[in-house]
């Protein structure tokens, strides 16, 4: 049996028409979509696992640095974010659409395309990520042919194709899925050109003989980027993670239920208060930093709103069982969907209260963000994504699922994964907190930061058994689709369906008359109004449909972005801040190629614990030069904001680098050895300070003496070095410039008044 609403909208006939056309659907995308969902699945997991025993053992990544925890983490993020949840929503799109709109796809070569396109996008970002060639900003690491590509991808191929779908459809209605796949498609295509708008650098490679190189600066600085990073990081997380998996959700749960979905009102409401008030949420991971107080407190109310409508998307989830609770014990499919529902409602609730700014001042830098993070990635993306195989393994593979025992074991281990992983790093978070701020009755700091680090030590371990378990539930998945697969018949059924086209003239239902008497005007009309007769007509019209969405997400966007890039008090400038030397310029980008950010924040916030711990709180116009900003949102080693200006010695720096933990002992830093051993390429430089001249920077100095610049500083540097009794003849290495990249760090507000030329050293 068909669940009742989902029915009608796959098989009514379309107002008007007589015509009958045949039609079948394109289940082979279906199929590429959920192998390369398997494939890169587990993929993600193992690379978490070996991420997870970096932070444990660094001496794991033997000395090679394409495998160090700085290149690796942000692999493992996109890995697990557009690789194993993208391909399976991928999946879960195209089988949907095409049963709600009674129509194959516009183009299978469209969808040919996205599909190979997407798969050579991660295959590239698992290439240029380990080699350190990445933009510096969470979720949006990849470099910019590869944005390019994924626009391509995205708005072309699958855009396009599902946009011509949808507009070619034989079913009048849009069901409810298809408004969260709309609002997919738009909003990232927002999000994802605008946080990418890059100055590319067409440049040889900072390592010397290195001829591949690719690079480029973000057009927004220190706080503006920040802004547009977390406009862009939090709603990928919406529009990514959460709007189209509600799509997912309300798809294959009442078909798995065979239960219609509980109400057609509340996923009205559901849907647009998200689109409107997830866009404005973004500043709420900024609080107490050098963002404008009004940000983050908008982010802050809009983030503490989207509890209720999120919360009555899960209701709305949870009660469509309502009379299929009996087949939760015996149905695996269901066992995950009501988990991942849960863990949705679970973390849609502390989304809210980690943006509370006294919970956030505890929170934030600490694992407590891990574990927010991954208990939703894993319980609700992961589990929503299994159930949905589940149900679709019999029916595209034409045979019965291998083993639903083999399921059901799946389903328990990966809880069992999941409570193991998140409950230390929750403990974690919460330790770390409240040691980063613990003050005696003198007002000093009660724990050094390598104290805390080492009491949090045992929870990474049990980490990495939850993490084992949840792979080895994904071991379980792949053997029953593989199972299944060799089960498949020689050639499958392609079935051909038929239905009228829709026809080009429709008329509306006559308009509902309200039932009130004895009342005014006005609440007659809010009585129609709120029968939400005019929604089911949008519901019939894609054009007008999508063209609120875009309207809802650009003004609500705009409101926050105008004033914080027009208004200049948002962002008061130093004058005492000048751009970076062509050799520290140099030294950020081998610091941002290696990851450095995802450790050490750059960022000490007005909270008298930060403040005695690192020095001074940072100011917005210090960052008037860092294109990407570097502010971090984890804290595994100290903040560096104050470190430079001699608060160690050049000598300490090398050797912190070439032996973490000799210089500091209980720290997981990998060894940078390999930085003090090649040469860096002072050719590659010159190209690098243009750029940052076109985005304003200004050198009292010509481009053809940037070179001879570079290298007068490293000689500096190195020379320093000597007299501190480390080695000689370190000049042309590239620990040169990364040393001084970290003693620049923090100096330019403790300078006399008047401000050093801008080639001058520190």
């Amino acid at each position: 049996m068909e669940t009742t609403d989902i029915k009608s909208a796959e098989m009514a006939v379309g107002g008007g028409a007589t015509t009958s056309e045949k039609f079948s659907y394109n289940d082979d995308i279906v199929r590429k979509f959920a192998l390369a969902t398997l494939v890169w699945g587990l993929f993600a997991f193992a690379l978490g696992i070996y991420v997870a025993l970096l932070l444990l053992v660094p001496s794991l990544s033997f000395g090679i640095e394409y495998l160090t925890l700085g290149r690796l983490r942000p692999l493992h993020t996109n890995a697990a974010i557009f690789a194993f949840a993208g391909n399976g929503l991928f999946a879960a799109v195209y089988y949907s659409t095409q049963r709600l709109c009674k129509a194959r796809m516009w183009s299978d070569l469209l969808g040919s395309l996205h599909f190979w396109g997407w798969q050579l996008i991660i295959l590239l970002a698992v290439i240029t990520l380990p080699l350190g060639m990445t933009q510096g900003k969470e979720y949006a690491e990849l470099e910019w042919p590869i944005d390019l590509l994924i626009a391509v991808v995205w708005i072309l191929f699958f855009g396009i194709n599902f946009f011509m779908t949808l507009f070619r459809r034989r079913e009048r209605h849009m069901y409810v899925a298809l408004w969260f796949y709309i609002a997919t498609i738009v909003t990232v295509s927002f999000l994802h050109l605008f946080n990418n708008l890059v100055v590319p650098v067409m440049a040889e490679g900072l390592t010397e003989g290195q001829t591949l190189n690719i690079k480029s600066y973000s057009v927004y600085a220190g706080v503006q980027d920040a802004f547009m990073q977390w406009w862009y990081g939090h709603n990928l997380i919406a529009f990514f993670l959460t709007i189209p998996f509600l799509g997912l959700m309300y798809y294959f749960l009442p078909k798995a239920a065979d239960r219609p979905v509980y109400s057609y009102k509340l996923s009205i409401l559901h849907f647009w208060s998200l689109v409107f008030i997830y866009i404005w949420s973004g500043p709420h991971h900024l609080h107490y930093t050098a963002l404008p107080e009004w940000a983050s407190t908008l982010g802050m109310i809009f983030s503490l709103m989207i509890w209720i409508p999120s919360w009555g998307g899960m209701i709305n989830g949870l009660l469509t069982l309502r009379g299929a609770w009996s087949k939760v014990s015996t149905d695996p499919v269901l066992k995950f969907f009501v988990v991942a529902i849960t863990v949705y409602g679970m973390s849609t609730f502390e989304g809210p209260l980690l943006s509370i700014k006294s919970v956030n001042a505890l929170t934030h830098y600490s694992d407590w963000t891990i574990a927010h993070v991954h208990a939703a990635t894993l319980g609700w993306n992961g589990f929503l994504i299994f159930g949905m195989l589940y149900w679709l393994l019999p029916r595209i593979f034409q045979t019965k699922l291998y083993s639903v025992k083999l399921a059901t074991w799946h389903f328990w281990i990966g809880t069992i994964g999941i409570f193991l992983y998140i409950v230390p790093i929750y403990v974690a978070g919460i330790t770390e907190g409240l040691m980063w701020r613990a003050l005696d009755s003198k007002g000093g700091l009660v724990y050094g930061f390598m104290e805390t680090l080492q009491t949090v030590i045992p929870m990474y371990w049990l980490r990495v058994g939850g993490g084992l378990l949840y792979i080895a539930g994904g071991l379980m998945f792949a053997y029953n689709y593989f199972m299944t697969w060799s089960t498949r018949p020689a050639k499958y059924e392609v079935p051909v369906y038929s239905a009228p086209k829709l026809s080009k003239e429709y008329l509306d239902p006559p308009a509902p008359v309200s039932n009130l008497t004895a009342v005014l005007e006005f609440a007659k009309k809010l009585d129609v109004w709120s029968g939400l007769g005019w929604h089911r007509r949008w519901e019939y019209l894609p054009t007008r449909f999508t063209s609120a969405v875009i309207l809802l997400v650009v003004f609500a966007s705009l409101l926050e972005i105008v004033p914080m890039f027009l208004i200049r008090a948002n962002v008061p400038t130093i004058a005492k801040v000048t751009p970076y030397t062509p050799l520290e310029l140099a030294g950020r980008d081998i610091y941002v190629a290696e990851g450095c950010y995802g450790c050490h924040s750059q960022m000490i916030r007005p909270i008298l614990s930060e403040v005695k711990r690192f020095g001074e709180y940072s100011k917005p116009g210090e960052f008037t030069y860092d294109h990407p900003f570097q502010w971090g949102s984890r804290r595994v080693g100290p903040d560096l904001s104050r470190e430079g200006g001699g608060r160690q010695s050049n000598l300490w720096h090398y050797q912190h680098f070439v032996r973490p933990q000799r210089s500091t002992e209980g720290s997981v830093m990998p060894s940078y050895n390999y930085l003090a051993k090649t040469k860096l390429n002072f050719k590659a430089i010159k190209d690098r300070v243009q750029a940052a001249q076109w985005l304003g920077a200004k050198y009292d100095f010509g481009l053809d003496e940037v070179e001879e610049h570079a290298k007068k500083q490293a000689q500096d540097v190195a020379g320093v070095l000597v007299q501190q009794g480390g080695p000689a003849a370190q000049h042309e290495m590239q620990i040169m410039a990364l040393i001084a990249y970290v003693q620049r760090l923090g100096t330019d507000i403790s300078r006399p008044d008047t401000p050093l030329a801008s080639g001058d050293k520190p």
